[in-house]
């Protein structure tokens, strides 16, 4: 049960982090349909676990109690897969396909690459 808190009380506050987050970023663009707010979230909770899971695995610096809060609480609140999916899906019916290309394209390559830069960041020895 302890560990099930730990899990929700890191959700609860990655959500309202992605909610404040997503809203300011999607508050500069000037395009409603294209979710600025949502890719800009899943980029620094993507660029955020490849930080600290560099960090877990090569300081063992977080305990399995705040990895949980951390990895599955915090960023698995933060980030927002099943709301990109949903929006994703809402261009395909706007049949705007480059919107869908460049929406996915650069989910799956600014996602991926900060994971990298930040697992990379974490493991430099100084």
């Amino acid at each position: 049960m302890r560990q099930i808190i730990i899990v929700g009380l890191g959700g609860f506050i990655g959500s309202i982090l992605r909610y404040l987050v997503s809203g300011w970023v999607q508050g500069f663009a000037d395009s409603p349909t294209f979710g600025y707010g949502t890719l800009s979230v899943n980029v620094l909770g993507c660029f955020a676990i490849g930080l600290l899971g560099g960090w877990t695995d090569s300081a063992g610096l977080f305990s399995p109690s705040m990895r949980l809060f951390l990895f599955l609480g915090l960023l698995g609140g933060f980030t927002t897969f099943s709301t990109f999916g949903y929006e994703t899906i809402a261009l395909l019916r706007g049949r705007a396909m480059l919107g869908v290309f460049l929406y996915v394209g650069l989910h799956l390559l600014l996602g991926l690459g900060a994971v990298a830069l930040g697992y990379g960041l974490s493991t430099l020895k100084g």
